[in-house]
């Protein structure tokens, strides 16, 4: 897949619409930056998208893939199955995000009940009853994995997996 290629017809589908890169990125909630990111070919729209943009240019989606028209229509058969992907990947990433969630939720419940019972002299229940380094091992303890659990759910927010996934994923085609 040639990105370039591909970014160059999506500018000129653009173009063909007499859209500028904001206003196109305000007909579909996206930012002006990443318009600009998929017509340099830096990055790449998600399939989900990829059919809304054929759809809305009135393409086959062979024809943004390849970077070029095609004089045959897509048929129904193939549009499809690439829903079908695109609801799949939709459900892959939701069920992630419900996982990191109920990540971030137990380790900061964790983290509350362990800081009641081992914290500090005031509040920690058990503080004089258990060893003083023994709490803060595990006060310690749990903060990291609430930092931790915090820090996965904000980077699967900014989209750091997908990012990484695309790099393996490049990494793998330049050993081929």
């Amino acid at each position: 897949m040639e990105q370039q290629k591909i970014g160059n017809f999506l500018k000129q589908l653009r173009k063909e619409k007499g859209l500028t890169q904001e206003q196109f990125a305000e007909r579909f909630y996206i930012s002006s930056r990443t318009v600009s990111r998929w017509e340099t070919g830096s990055n790449m729209p998600d399939v989900d998208m990829l059919i809304e943009l054929a759809d809305f240019y009135e393409v086959d989606i062979r024809e943004i893939i390849d970077g070029e028209r095609k004089s045959e229509n897509m048929d129904n058969e193939t549009k499809a199955t690439l829903k079908k992907v695109a609801k799949y990947a939709t459900e892959e990433n939701q069920k992630r995000y419900k996982r990191l969630s109920t990540l971030l939720a137990a380790s900061i419940a964790l983290g509350f009940v362990c800081y009641l019972l081992f914290g500090s002299n005031y509040i920690g229940v058990l503080y004089g009853t258990v060893p003083e380094d023994i709490c803060d091992n595990i006060t310690s303890f749990t903060s990291g994995l609430t930092a931790a659990g915090l820090v996965l759910y904000f980077l699967h927010l900014l989209g750091a997996f997908d990012k990484v996934g695309q790099w393996k994923k490049k990494c793998r085609e330049n050993k081929r």
